[in-house]
């Protein structure tokens, strides 16, 4: 089981004892309750000859209860909120472990069940939040991961604020992290180094309706600083055409080089590089293309906390931050609706990098192809129900990676409880 921070909880929990009942009720009527049913089988078949086993398959049941609270009343109000997961074992086995979908120990064999509790503790003063506990952030220089049963988790303090019209200003540490497969609070963590936290300072700003900057600036303590420089353009070309441009830029550089030089990695460890990434999509009624490019140079693979970057060629298998990667993505997408079909959505893309560099290959090769069809029940007693059935496969060159293909089949379904 993971907690929110023990003090943080505990002081909120004085304070709202002793509000008086009205602020209690702001607290309470302005709270709403959803749980999420995950139902996930996932088969990764090993191409490979050599590969240390031939398949990945497992079949599991998640849920995921989310309270969040209102504020109580006054000039500075207090919350909380409250995060309960739980994974149940379908199939498994000793010789089939590894999806992510479940945790397991040195015999590979997974448990019947798994569960987890983040609890959050918040305040609000005018337009400006602050979170200590289970947190879940979705920013250039740190991301959480939702792609398997359960849902990845931090354990730190984020202060957002929006006291400008158009400018959100982000600044937090993080001090633990809750992969989406494991139910304990590691160490913050990259390459196998773990340090005692990551701080993150930044923000974005909508110079005009249709364009928007941000930058963000993080530390992971020892191991390596990084700024962020981003920009999203979408302008309407006609009725029913819009042209969508998202452009951003990393450089990383080491902190505290003596310990994360004793890793195992290309250029003994080095972390110094620059990595570019951007995507241009055109929509024309129901389809949108895609064109994406990224460019990665320097010494040592782009470093990001968890097991998300933020990346135009973060997919479905692979992630394409090895050191010196070039990678040209090209995507499809289509919404039935269009057609008449609501619910409907249709994608594939394709993703080729070159040029890759690690302790074993140099100048290696990896390319993925995608394909998603996925559809929300629009009415009736399945009402809300969804599917969705991905497909990939994974090729390289040199050796460079296993070779992978990969199916995927998720029924979800969301209710709110209040």
């Amino acid at each position: 089981m993971r907690t929110s921070t023990p003090r943080a909880w505990a002081t909120l929990g004085l304070c709202t004892a002793t509000l008086p009942f009205n602020a209690h009720a702001d607290f309470l009527s302005d709270s709403k309750a959803t749980l999420e049913a995950r139902n996930f089988y996932f088969n990764r078949d090993f191409k490979q000859h050599d590969a240390p086993q031939n398949q990945a398959t497992e079949w599991a049941q998640g849920f995921l209860l989310k309270f969040e609270s209102g504020f109580t009343d006054g000039p500075v109000g207090v919350g909380i909120d409250a995060m309960g997961q739980m994974g149940l074992k379908l199939d498994s086995s000793p010789d089939r472990h590894g999806t992510g979908l479940l945790p397991y120990g040195a015999s590979g064999r997974a448990p019947d069940s798994y569960s987890e509790l983040g609890l959050t503790a918040k305040a609000r003063y005018s337009q400006t939040v602050l979170k200590a506990g289970t947190l879940q952030p979705q920013l250039p220089v740190a991301a959480f991961n939702d792609t398997r049963l359960l849902p990845s988790t931090y354990t730190g303090e984020l202060i957002t604020s929006k006291e400008i019209n158009g400018l959100t200003l982000n600044l937090g540490r993080l001090e633990k992290q809750n992969l989406r497969d494991s139910s304990s609070n590691d160490g913050m963590s990259y390459a196998g180094v773990e340090t005692s936290h990551l701080d993150l300072a930044g923000g974005s700003f909508a110079l005009t309706p249709n364009l928007t900057t941000s930058y963000y600036h993080a530390r992971m303590k020892d191991i390596y600083s990084q700024d962020f420089v981003g920009l999203v353009h979408e302008q309407s070309l006609a009725d029913g055409v819009s042209l969508r441009s998202d452009l951003r830029y990393f450089a990383t550089r080491e902190d505290g080089e003596h310990r994360f030089r004793s890793a195992t990695r290309v250029d003994g460890g080095r972390i110094d590089n620059r990595f570019f990434n951007g995507m241009e999509s055109l929509s024309v009624g129901g389809h949108r293309f895609g064109v994406g490019y990224q460019n990665l140079s320097g010494r040592g693979d782009f470093a990001y906390p968890g097991l998300d970057p933020y990346s135009v060629n973060l997919v479905t298998i692979n992630v394409f931050t090895k050191a010196e990667t070039d990678a040209w993505q090209l995507r499809y997408d289509y919404n039935f609706a269009a057609m008449g079909v609501p619910g409907l959505t249709f994608m594939t893309r394709y993703v080729s990098g070159s040029h890759i560099d690690t302790a074993k290959v140099s100048g290696g090769t990896e390319r993925e192809r995608d394909t998603d069809f996925s559809y929300v029940v629009q009415s009736g007693p399945l009402k809300n129900v969804s599917f969705r059935l991905r497909n990939a496969t994974l090729r390289s060159g040199s050796g460079l990676t296993t070779d992978i293909n990969e199916t995927r089949l998720i029924v979800g379904y969301n209710l709110s409880l209040w």
